[in-house]
Order: structure tokens, then C-alpha cells, then sequence
């Protein structure tokens, strides 16, 4: 894999996460795809609007079914990243995400300004070349040029930077990479789990795993994976003590590899239990509530 679209992030731990940038061409395929997912389900509404036609009301599932489209068009993206945290489906069949560019964890904010910006970006100067009448009528010839224009800028402009942002990214604060392809997360839990007969030496309480959430468990599997690969004491033994220091831990810790991985398995047995309650905590700045 060529290294020149590796990206670290930095997460707010101070714990680095590698990415590899998705390509232009990985980007465009997703969103071709998305956009014949929302083509599909608008022509699927005008078919049911016309099979209601009837009547001197027949004009108003018409009516409804633009409407229904509009919506579609707006918050398809923007649903879909909110709900799968930065992944549509067609991001999900080419496997790519969205991350927050400063390794935080996606806001809803983030998640609205780059989808909203797609409107100014493509639809926008779209219309403006396929239909300019619905936008100005008597539209000169050099509008449909500057939409032009306009759109090329904006569809080629991932092209012209190393991390493939688009103007949405820029205005978001977000980034596309691939998804990382890693082993079943079962395989880290026990290989963190004690043996038959013989018990965790770091025993957690519940108040301590509360801590943290989801998006804390992502990065220490990440921490612990690369550790699998490229053993590094030294970003363990820091990753350590801050998390000793999070959770007030005042036991003695002998075997640093050995309490991040009793403190996965515990914390990723503490997050499935919230779960199976209706209830999760996407971060340790997360209050509990329940699941939609």
C-alpha cells in the first residue's frame, strides 16, 4: 500500500490513528451510487403519486411526491451519516467513511455543514445547466458557462490537494478514508480475557468503565491492534496512565499490555450490556440515553 495516502490523526487522547485516504475515484463511485439510490426511490414516488391521480385532486400527489423528493435529495446524505456515523450506502459498498479531520469523534454539526454544502457545490449549478428556467427566466448563455465552470471547480477540486477535500470537507472540518478491514473485535476480547481457571488481575468497577464510551473502546482497539503489529512500550505506558488518571485507578499495574487489554475486554463487555439495555454511550462525553 503506497504511504503517500497515509494520514495520521491525532485523537483528542493524544493517541495516533492511521487512515488511508480514499481516492477520487473510490469518492465519485460512492456518490454515483447514492445518487441512483435517491433517483430510484424519487421515481419510485412519482409512480405512486400517479397511480393516485384521480379526481380534480389529482394534482396534490403530484405535489406531494415533489416534496417527498426535495426531502429525499436533502437529507438522504445527511440522514445516513448522522445514523451509520459518517457512512451512506454507497460510502459503505465502496468501504469508505467519514472522520472528523482533527480525530475527534463526528459531530452532528460537522455532519450538516458538509452536506449542505453539497447543495452550492452540485445541485445547485445542476439545475442551472439542466433546467435554467426553473432558476432564471430568459437565463443568459454565460450563466449556464458560470455554472459550468462552477461545477468542474468544485468536482475536480479533491484532484488538486493531498487529501482528496472536497468543499464540503473544508467547511466540515471532515475527512474520507477507507475503512479499516481489521479482525472480528471477538478476537481482541479473548485474547484479553483470562484463561479457564484463572481470573482478570485488574478488576474494574463500574463507575470506572462508565469513563468512557464507544468511540474511546475504537481507538484503544486500534492502540492494541498496531501494538499486535509493531510493538511500541512506550505509547502503551502513556496510553496507560492517562487512562489510570481518567478512571482514579489506584492499583499497581505490572504488566501495561496485560491492563489495556483486561480494561478492552471490560469495557467492551460494560458497552454490549448497555446495549442489550436499549442504551448507548457514543463517547465520554456522552450522557446515557436510550437508542432510537
Amino acid at each position: 500500500m503506497s504511504t503517500e495516502r497515509i494520514r495520521e490523526v491525532l485523537t483528542p487522547e493524544g493517541v495516533p490513528l492511521h487512515f488511508r485516504i480514499a481516492s477520487a475515484g473510490d469518492r465519485a463511485a460512492a456518490f454515483l451510487l447514492d445518487l441512483l439510490l435517491v433517483a430510484l426511490a424519487t421515481t419510485l414516488l412519482v409512480l405512486l403519486a400517479s397511480l393516485a391521480l384521480s379526481g380534480p385532486d389529482g394534482g396534490v400527489p403530484i405535489a406531494i411526491a415533489l416534496v417527498g423528493a426535495f426531502l429525499l435529495r436533502s437529507f438522504y446524505f445527511m440522514g445516513f451519516e448522522l445514523r451509520w456515523r459518517g457512512v451512506t450506502p454507497g460510502k459503505k459498498r465502496l468501504g469508505l467513511r467519514v472522520i472528523d479531520r482533527h480525530g475527534g469523534a463526528l459531530t452532528t454539526e460537522a455532519v450538516v455543514s458538509r452536506n449542505l454544502v453539497r447543495d452550492l457545490e452540485v445541485f445547485l449549478p445542476l439545475g442551472a445547466l439542466l433546467a435554467p428556467q426553473q432558476l432564471w427566466d430568459s437565463a443568459p448563455g454565460w450563466a449556464m458557462l458560470l455554472a459550468l465552470i462552477w461545477l468542474l471547480l468544485c468536482a475536480f477540486l479533491p484532484l488538486f490537494n493531498r487529501d482528496r477535500l472536497r468543499v464540503g470537507d473544508l467547511v466540515g472540518g471532515t475527512l474520507v478514508v477507507a475503512s479499516p478491514r481489521a479482525v472480528l473485535l471477538t478476537d481482541l476480547a479473548a485474547a484479553a480475557a483470562p484463561t479457564a481457571g484463572a481470573s482478570a488481575h485488574h478488576g474494574f468497577s463500574q463507575a470506572q468503565l462508565e469513563v468512557y464510551g464507544i468511540y474511546e473502546l475504537q481507538v484503544l482497539e486500534d492502540v492494541l491492534r498496531r501494538d499486535a503489529a509493531r510493538p511500541n512500550p512506550a505509547e502503551l505506558v502513556a496510553i496507560a496512565e492517562r487512562i489510570k488518571k481518567k478512571i482514579n485507578w489506584q492499583g499497581e499495574v505490572r504488566d501495561t499490555q496485560r491492563f489495556l487489554r483486561e480494561f478492552y475486554a471490560a469495557l467492551r463487555a460494560r458497552n454490549e450490556q448497555r446495549l442489550l439495555f436499549g442504551k448507548r454511550k457514543t463517547d465520554k462525553h456522552h450522557r446515557d440515553s436510550h437508542s432510537p
